[in-house]
Formats: C-alpha cells, structure tokens, sequence
C-alpha cells in the first residue's frame, strides 16, 4: 500500500487530488495539508512514501517544505511529487533543487496521478519531456556548470553513460531495461551506481547533472 499526503491551500483541488487518489486500491491518503508547515507536520506523523506538494502556500512554500522533508534524516524514505502550474510558477526549479523527485501539471488525468505517485513511490522519478526538460534547460542556463564532486562523468563506464542518456531522457527504469534489452534489476544496479559515482540525491539531480554535461539524445 503505498501512503500519500497530499498537499495543496485550495481546499476544492486538495479534496479532488485525494478522492482520485484514493479510488485506487493501491493508495491510501493518510493525510492532507493546506500549508508547508502542516505538510512538515504530516510527514512527520505519518512518514508517508509520498508527498504530493503544492509549491505557491502560506505559512510555509511548497519549496521550503520539500527542502526541510527531503533533508531531515528520519524522513530519507519520503519523496515529494510537486504538482504545479508549470507555466505560471517560476519556482520549480528551485522545488528540484530542494530534492523533489519530479512534477505533475494540476491538469493532470486522474489516471497519470496515480501513475505518477506509483512511479515516484518505486523510486523513479516523474520526469515527463514536456515539463521537467524544459525546466532543467532553465536551470541550467541560470546555474554555472560545475563538475560532480565525487567521480568525473569521464570514468563511467559505456553502459552506465547508457542509463545516464536514458534517465535524463525521462525513461523509467522498466523503460530502460527495455530499450537497453536487459533486466529491471540490472537498470536499479546501474543507476544505483551512478547516484554514488556522482554525488546525486536521486534521479532528479541525475538528469540536472547529464544535461549540465549535455549528455542527452
């Protein structure tokens, strides 16, 4: 069963995003919030796998909230889902930079909702071409590029800079292992290893670092 909080200061879309939410068998929404503070406050009760944030709050902002769960060490199994605008909100680069896992449009089907936290859930990051490329080609020419700290990209091996242009090309891992004709559990090793080699919190800061480095197709 995979846990949910959901979180949002409009009442209409926080009550919609938890009724489609739980109609699955597979979810329960174990809380909602209006604010960040409150949605500190229910990842903390209920530490669940997912936090599905609104960035534009009061009392606290979606990206304060997502840096403060993301960065607290008894929370390190609880990911965060930003749901935003995408063309009105000019703060989500800094929500990814915080540590979300990846983004959805608030005009989302109610189908790639659930998708969506399923995906983030299992680890991977919700990262659709359409918004999250986009969004780091932003990044990237706002932020000066900086080499990883830990190990150069030049010392990957030729199947992990495979998985790295797949990752950053907003494949899953599922996705992956298909297009590369190996196993799941290959991918998860693969990007698990990348994540150590180059210093990266998860998938999100992966494909910051390979379009950083133009490593795309």
């Amino acid at each position: 069963m995979i846990t949910v909080v959901v979180v949002d200061d409009q009442e209409l879309v926080r009550t919609g995003f938890a009724l489609i939410l739980g109609s699955d068998p597979g979810i329960e929404v174990v809380a909602q919030a209006s604010d960040g503070a409150q949605a500190l406050a229910a990842a903390r009760l209920h530490r669940p796998d997912v936090v599905l944030m609104d960035i534009r709050m009061p009392v606290m902002d979606g990206i304060e909230a997502t840096r403060r769960i993301t960065s607290e060490p008894t929370l390190s199994g609880v990911r965060v889902l930003v749901v935003t605008t995408f063309d009105g909100d000019e703060y989500v680069v800094e929500a990814l930079r915080a540590g979300a896992s990846g983004f959805l449009l608030k005009d989302t089907p109610p189908n790639e909702l659930i998708r969506g936290v399923g995906v983030v859930a299992a680890g991977d990051a919700l990262l659709a071409p359409a918004v999250t490329l986009r969004l780091i080609d932003r990044f990237v020419r706002v932020e000066p590029v900086q080499p990883p700290r830990a190990t150069p990209l030049a010392e990957l091996t030729a199947r992990e800079q495979d998985v790295l242009m797949a990752v950053a090309d907003g494949f899953s891992n599922l996705e992956i292992a298909d297009r590369l004709v190996v196993s799941y559990s290959t991918v998860k090793t693969h990007v698990s290893h990348l994540l150590t080699k180059l210093d990266a919190r998860d998938r999100a800061q992966l494909v910051m670092i390979a379009h950083r480095a133009g490593i795309s197709s």
